[in-house]
């Protein structure tokens, strides 16, 4: 079994598993103590309702992207909200060009 090397960096570090399995170190991993926390930022629930039909194209696309199709509809919100913020400037954008 091959031993963890020591490392200089967080960079390096992210390097080398980014390239090795920690299968092949199995033998050197200690167990960790305490509870897992979540750190993703909470997300709040939604209720909005969409045609069968959008649903069931919505499934058939993330299946072939090897996602849920809930991730894939808020995938999408992201993008098209982005897309939009970058199209139309923001209302205190505005008021600093017009002041200029």
């Amino acid at each position: 079994m091959a031993k963890i090397p020591k490392f200089k960096t967080l960079e390096e570090e992210s390097e080398f598993w980014d390239t090795h399995s920690v299968m092949d170190y199995w033998d050197e991993m200690e167990p960790v103590e305490g509870p897992l926390i979540d750190a993703r930022p909470p997300k709040k629930l939604v209720s909005i309702r969409l045609d069968p039909s959008l649903i069931a194209a919505a499934k058939r696309i993330a299946r072939m992207k090897g996602v849920g199709y809930q991730t894939l509809l808020r995938m999408w919100a992201y993008e098209g909200l982005a897309r939009e913020m970058r199209r139309r400037p923001s209302p205190t954008t505005r008021k600093r060009r017009t002041a200029s």
